[in-house]
């Protein structure tokens, strides 16, 4: 406490720690001053001024998002002066900002709509020239509207300095600048790995997901058709935030109920289709440190990661898991296994994936995932546009009487439920390696090394003997920084997880928008996500993937055995260098190595 410094807000003395901004003191002193460009996890912006104040002795306003507090310094953050200046901005947006708020995907969540309500904004003042621009619609995944792009920066950035994919920046200058991909390209041709993290990040809709929810209405209404879903681990943590509930509540059996009254005839669990990757991957690992393979082994469930590894890292294609993504996997079955059990032509089943995650729109159309000619997941819904069709039809999830997943395809264990945090898929496949090696049961089967919110963790686990190091990164800027390791190191470690959003699926980019008093993508929030999800692997009584009596089930009926030729055939891939036009796999080596 001796190197506090003394500062006055409002009239007011207060100490404080040196060292902040302006803004980082008053919000710990209980003083919120508004902001739009400012993101905690973000470098400083200082481009929407909505945060400026008054300092003592300063001939103009500051940003307090980027001005540091010093001994003796008298703020002001609420004159009448300060309160007009902050209106004149927001009205200076608004004014060159669509005039579609009860039409837009951000309606009632949108903070510029916030702020205008803050600050008593009831009409337009200001006459001129408006920019106008098209659509990018290219992207199965994203869409990008720069009529509505206020110029905050925080896309840039999070894509930039969090992601470290570098897609988009600013163009131009003056009045005629915008955001966009390089030389404008479309964003289903630039390096757009389609996480979302812009569309979490972006304050109104100039990012948001591909929405399908209208076509999938139409479907549900069609007799011909046998509806299928299934359902991401990191969805049941989420979507309760979507109905008002704080983050950490875990709605399994009410979102299967929920879809049930949607009108899905069957609903899946992708959880199982964890258990079953793990059997796969687990085994491939195996093999691997048998000498049947490069290690490390790199797993492939993250789609985005899968678009950024082919992109950026064409020389370690070969490391990466044969496994298709639990999602895949699931569809695989639904159209093979599931199809011939009800005695049904598959291609009369509609399989859709509801799923926390943009880039799951991009995994459903890559053709090297068709089953027998067939999209194996014919459309993926995000968390937020499930909620969105859950509250359309009237359906009460919070007090919906719960529903179990259906069978044969909807039993998991606790390491399926794990999937959906940073270093679950690591954790459940150590369950599952660990006895499938040693003939023993691993007992202390929850690896705290690889749980938490660190950028890369690393553990070891000694099986016969044998020290197996691993690694887990979250978030593309971390798992670049872990490959460029291995890049230099190809023997430190024999197995790496990694998951392109941060804090894994939790985090994903079609999980819903962060609430009124919340901020996008917040540590907290996604703590409290993957706690729930850690608390549902507890509580089960089947806790490893291979204990699944439905996964044994399923390879004693159809699949033989894991790796097998029906396995392979069915659950596994390969992929393939490949990166926006004008780029060639050397050049995207260049640009991340």
């Amino acid at each position: 406490m001796g190197n506090m410094i003394k500062i006055h807000i409002n009239g007011k003395p207060y100490r404080v720690e040196p060292g902040q901004t302006i803004m980082q003191a008053a919000d710990k002193l209980g003083f919120h001053i508004p902001r739009l460009c400012y993101h905690p996890k973000l470098s400083i912006e200082g481009a929407c001024r909505v945060c400026i104040v008054e300092v003592e002795g300063m001939r103009n306003y500051v940003a307090s998002c980027a001005y540091p507090v010093s001994d003796g310094m008298k703020v002001r953050t609420n004159t009448k002066e300060l309160r007009q200046a902050r209106r004149d901005i927001i009205e200076l947006i608004l004014d060159n900002h669509p005039l579609d708020c009860h039409t837009c995907d951000r309606d009632s969540n949108c903070e510029l709509q916030r702020l205008a309500s803050s600050m008593g904004i009831k009409k337009r003042h200001f006459e001129g020239e408006r920019k106008q621009y098209d659509m990018d619609i290219s992207s199965p995944s994203v869409i990008r509207d720069p009529n509505k792009c206020i110029l905050c920066g925080r896309c840039v950035r999070i894509c930039s300095e969090v992601q470290k994919v570098y897609n988009l920046g600013h163009a131009y200058r003056g009045f005629k600048t915008v955001v966009m991909p390089a030389y404008n390209m479309p964003m289903a041709e630039s390096v757009c790995t389609a996480c979302g993290q812009c569309i979490n990040v972006c304050p109104t809709a100039a990012f948001v997901e591909k929405n399908v929810t209208q076509e999938l209405f139409t479907k549900l209404n069609d007799p011909s058709v046998i509806k299928v879903a299934q359902v991401a681990p990191s969805v049941r943590a989420a979507i309760g935030e979507a109905f008002g509930l704080a983050p950490g509540a875990a709605l399994e059996q009410e979102m299967t109920a929920a879809l049930k009254r949607l009108g899905f005839d069957y609903v899946f669990d992708t959880q199982f289709s964890a258990d079953l990757t793990i059997m796969e991957e687990a085994s491939e690992f195996l093999e691997r440190i048998q000498g049947k393979g490069r290690l490390p082994m790199i797993t492939s469930c993250s789609s985005a990661w899968m678009k950024c590894l082919e992109q950026f890292y064409p020389d370690l294609i070969e490391n990466v898991s044969t496994c298709k993504s639990p999602m895949s996997m699931m569809g695989a079955m639904v159209k093979t296994y599931f199809a011939d059990r009800i005695k049904k032509d598959p291609a009369k089943i509609l399989s859709v994936a509801v799923m926390c995650c943009t880039a799951k729109k991009y995994e459903a159309q890559r053709p090297e995932l068709m089953v027998n000619g067939m999209n194996a997941t014919d459309m993926v819904v995000t968390t937020r546009e499930i909620a969105w069709m859950i509250k359309s039809a009237g359906i009460d999830l919070l007090h919906i009487k719960p529903e179990r997943f259906d069978e044969p395809l909807g039993l998991s264990s606790g390491a399926g439920t794990i999937f959906g945090a940073t270093g679950g898929v690591m954790e459940a496949a150590i369950r599952t390696a660990y006895e499938l090696y040693t003939g023993e049961t691993l007992l202390d089967i929850e690896v705290e090394d690889l749980r938490g919110l660190k950028g890369i963790k690393e553990g070891k686990v000694v099986m016969d003997n044998k020290e197996i190091r691993v690694a887990v990164a979250h978030g593309l800027g971390n798992a670049c920084d872990l490959l460029d390791i291995v890049r230099k190191d190809p023997a430190r470690y024999h197995f790496i997880e990694i998951m392109g959003c941060p804090g894994g699926c939790v985090g994903g980019g079609g999980q819903p928008y962060a609430g009124i008093n919340s901020i996008p993508l917040d540590e907290d929030c996604l703590k409290k996500r993957a706690e729930a999800l850690y608390n549902l692997d507890r509580n089960k009584t089947i806790r490893r993937s291979h204990e699944n009596p439905d996964i044994q089930r399923i390879y004693k009926e159809f699949l033989g055995r894991p790796l097998s030729a029906t396995a392979h055939k069915l659950l596994h891939t390969h992929y393939k260098a490949k990166g926006p036009r004008g780029i060639t796999p050397q050049v995207a080596i260049g640009m991340k190595g």
